[in-house]
């Protein structure tokens, strides 16, 4: 693998597995993202009303094109929960509907709709899914059992969180299609780590992260709607883009793109992250670390008396890796690893497990993960933290 260590700000005295829960900017994106601030600062009058807009546009086509759909169908979000919110808000629910999801979704996300289906009279069904996954047709199956007259959204992950397995989602849209039950899907994994393209995938709704693996400055997500469900999803903020004294050609982008004073910047930093991937063959620099998360995997279940959650293929598994851990006291763990053995790497909970989740990007290698192991190894031997 290319070293491209030397690119990334992160602490060199910390082993770094954790590039899942928020990316980290390689330095000539973040460099571009300081640049953009104090462009900003040095006019904030012309930035916002004038040059942000400009930038703005530029930049959606760039992640327009790395994604394959329109520009104008994508809206610029903070993260992808603001996103989620911002379809479970305007989703026209009625009381008995129902919105089917599974039993593996991000914790954040599941309160969001849980919440407006509550408000709404509806009920959020969490179908069970069996782990660990075999195949993409009985995950359909599985999912597609919790369908009835109720049903009105499926929502789904791309790549879940805690146990860091890619659902079958192309499936999952096309099986939807024939039953005429609109999708959204939460992406927040998927961009930049796996080829994105919307206009095959086709769903109602997408929403992405770029901060996490497409590596732009934090704070940088996008929101995908169909044209022809734009109309229905209204802004949270509502301010100068509703009724717009100067509209654009899109109602969408007006009412949630301009909904008062931020920074922007972060969003355009995308660009310049897309031009980072490609000046360093990205493709390959992910089949690389996908081949590094897959062959460590019997050896990470080994240690912890445990099975892998799907087959090792990229079918399921990406960059990230999760294996069910025997332990009491995730944060305990989670402490002694970064500070004892200065390992970063997440202990989530989920479905009432717990499972140490490690995340490979370009700048890792064997020996952080043999380091993971030999650290997991001594805490078994010296604590009572893992069963």
């Amino acid at each position: 693998m290319q070293d491209l260590e030397k690119y990334f700000l992160l602490k060199e005295d910390i082993t770094y597995l954790n590039f899942g829960s928020f990316g980290a900017c390689p330095r000539p994106v973040f460099e571009k993202y300081q640049a953009y601030q104090r462009e900003l600062e040095a006019e904030p009058v012309e930035f916002i009303t004038s040059l942000g807009p400009r930038y703005l546009e530029e930049s959606r086509k760039a992640l327009a094109a790395y994604i394959h759909c329109e520009a104008d169908d994508l809206v610029y979000m903070t993260n992808p929960s603001y996103a989620v919110n911002t379809i479970a808000k305007s989703f026209a629910l009625r009381t008995g509907d129902e919105v089917l999801t599974t039993d593996l979704e991000y914790g954040a996300c599941d309160r969001t709709w849980d919440f407006y289906c509550q408000k709404a009279g509806a009920t959020y069904i969490k179908q069970h899914i069996n782990l660990p996954l075999t195949d993409k047709e009985t995950f359909v199956e599985d999912l597609f059992s919790g369908l009835n007259k109720n049903t009105k959204l499926i929502f789904l992950s791309h790549i879940t969180s805690s146990t860091a397995l890619r659902l079958p989602v192309e499936e999952v849209c096309a099986r939807a299609r024939k039953e005429g039950i609109p999708v959204c899907i939460d992406g927040a994994h998927a961009p930049g780590q796996i080829p994105l393209d919307l206009k095959s995938l086709d769903p109602e709704f997408y929403t992405g992260a770029c901060h996490k693996w497409m590596m732009t400055a934090k704070g940088s997500s996008f929101l995908y709607v169909k044209k022809s469900w734009q109309k229905t999803v209204e802004p949270l903020i509502v301010s100068w883009g509703y009724k717009a004294m100067y509209p654009s050609s899109s109602e969408f982008l007006d009412w949630h793109q301009v909904n008062g004073t931020r920074d922007y910047s972060a969003f355009l930093t995308i660009p310049a992250a897309i031009e980072f991937m490609e000046a360093h063959n990205w493709p390959s620099v992910a089949a690389t670390c996908r081949k590094m998360v897959q062959d460590n995997v019997p050896a990470l279940c080994e240690l912890l008396n445990t099975k892998p959650l799907s087959p090792l293929t990229d079918d399921f598994m990406l960059q990230l890796c999760s294996a069910e851990i025997q332990c009491g006291e995730t944060e305990k763990l989670h402490d002694v690893l970064l500070n004892k053995f200065k390992i970063q790497v997440p202990v989530p909970r989920h479905r009432h497990k717990n499972y140490l989740r490690y995340s490979i990007n370009g700048f890792n290698n064997q020996q952080d993960l043999d380091k993971l192991f030999a650290a997991l190894q001594d805490i078994k031997k010296t604590t009572n933290l893992i069963g």
